[in-house]
């Protein structure tokens, strides 16, 4: 039997070649239909090649990074069967099938429970259509595949692997990981862009746990936001009228910050399960309601001091707490205890001028809000009278929520709640 030729495929109506990035099939190795041989690149987009049929590949005719003009050949392989055999180096070919008086008994497949045996689970395992095709008439779970142990080249997963798993009864069904996977392992591919030239500024210590965290806690939870828009216009006018008679009563500066902590913690009582964090397949439902406040330092950088049981303090405490972690930020004396502990966080950008943002969750927590600047504008007021336009103090909030375990209404409900308690100030209370 003849070789095949594998031809440079064409991929668009004005593409006339491509770039082979990466074989995926070695020479002498084994495939089956549908297994990616190899991936190509164009100046559109990338793609991969899927074998046809099953085979053997016998020769690669060019190297990685080469750029061949479409309908070239780039490999020759020999059909399943046949010739294909005669691919396999003869030492291999000796090796892999012993003679009858060599070949040992088959042993009767073992079936370990998964909760006794190590389940590595791989997240970023690639599923070619065959595979997903196979998947979904199996009802087999992305998850579940991904805890299949592929034969192909890096690991890749193979039909003859699904397959196999499949005749196996799924043992893996079911099982979880014994252990999480680690994000240290998760390599960044290199791109290779333009970074273009100046001055190197090297991250300091905090910026690069800044940035591991941020992209740990969006690799981790799919984040979600929500918004409203908030009437402060009572609350804001209570608080200007009341701040220097509340300072010289308490000796505690009254800002914003206390207000929307008292807020937060009071809707965080009434919706508690925003207040938990995930371990695996469970639900840890805190019974301390702690609320952080990110905070920039002088460095410009950030981090998230905790009033801790909010939700038992008034709003003097509240005031006392905030004014006493804000003022150990800046001086850059904030003790361990004083950053531990957050339950819920909330980072005020209209601090900064910012009308909305979009915050990403503070990990291990459930969700983040964020604030923005309260601004005056024109709004429609229904009055018993009849509608009037009338000068608000208005205030966007959003919150961001982790959809593994906080969906729409829930995070809608408890968003709208705390936008009720801020429209809803008593401005009767006592100082």
């Amino acid at each position: 039997m003849s070789a095949t030729s594998l031809l440079m495929p064409k991929m668009g109506e004005s593409i006339t070649e491509g770039t082979i990035i990466n074989w995926l099939v070695t020479e002498g190795e084994s495939f089956e239909e549908g297994d990616i041989l190899v991936e190509i690149a164009t100046d559109k987009v990338d793609n991969e090649v899927p074998a046809t049929s099953a085979g053997v590949m016998q020769k690669h005719l060019y190297d990685a990074n080469a750029v061949v003009a479409v309908g070239e050949p780039i490999a020759t392989y020999l059909a399943q069967g046949g010739d294909a055999e005669k691919a396999i180096n003869p030492s291999e070919k000796k090796e892999a099938q012993p003679t009858k008086a060599q070949t040992p008994k088959k042993q009767p497949k073992q079936k370990v429970a998964p909760a006794t045996r190590a389940i590595v689970s791989n997240e970023n395992v690639f599923v070619s259509p065959l595979i997903d095709s196979i998947a979904r008439k199996h009802h087999i779970s992305y998850e579940e595949i991904a805890r299949i142990p592929g034969t192909g080249t890096k690991g890749r997963l193979r039909k003859k692997d699904i397959m196999q798993y499949i005749d196996d009864g799924r043992p893996f069904q079911f099982a979880q990981p014994v252990a999480q996977p680690d994000p240290d392992a998760y390599k960044i591919p290199n791109l290779k862009l333009d970074k273009g030239k100046g001055k190197i500024v090297e991250m300091d210590r905090m910026r690069q746990m800044i940035a591991d965290h941020m992209v740990y806690s969006k690799h981790t939870s799919p984040h979600v936001t929500a918004y409203v828009e908030a009437d402060l216009t009572e609350m804001v006018q209570w608080r200007n009228d009341n701040k220097v008679a509340f300072q010289e009563k308490h000796g505690e500066r009254l800002t914003f910050t206390p207000l929307f902590v008292e807020a937060v913690a009071k809707a965080v009582e009434e919706f508690p399960m925003i207040n938990v964090s995930v371990d695996g397949k469970n639900i840890i439902v805190k019974e301390d309601i702690n609320i952080g406040m990110a905070t920039a330092l002088p460095s410009g950088n950030l981090i998230v001091p905790v009033v801790k049981n909010a939700n038992q303090k008034n709003l003097v405490e509240i005031a006392a707490e905030v004014n006493r972690l804000s003022s150990l930020a800046r001086e850059n004396k904030l003790g361990g205890d004083d950053v531990k502990g957050s339950t819920f966080t909330i980072s005020n950008v209209g601090t900064f001028g910012s009308v909305m943002g979009t915050p990403i969750i503070n990990q291990p927590e459930a969700a983040i809000l964020a604030t923005g600047i309260i601004k005056k504008r024109a709004e429609v007021m229904e009055r018993p009278e009849g509608d009037t336009i009338e000068i608000r103090q208005m205030m966007y909030l959003s919150l961001s929520f982790d959809h593994r375990i906080v969906d729409g209404y829930l995070g809608g409900s408890f968003l709208r709640k705390i936008a009720d308690h801020l429209e809803q100030f008593d401005t009767t209370r006592a100082l």
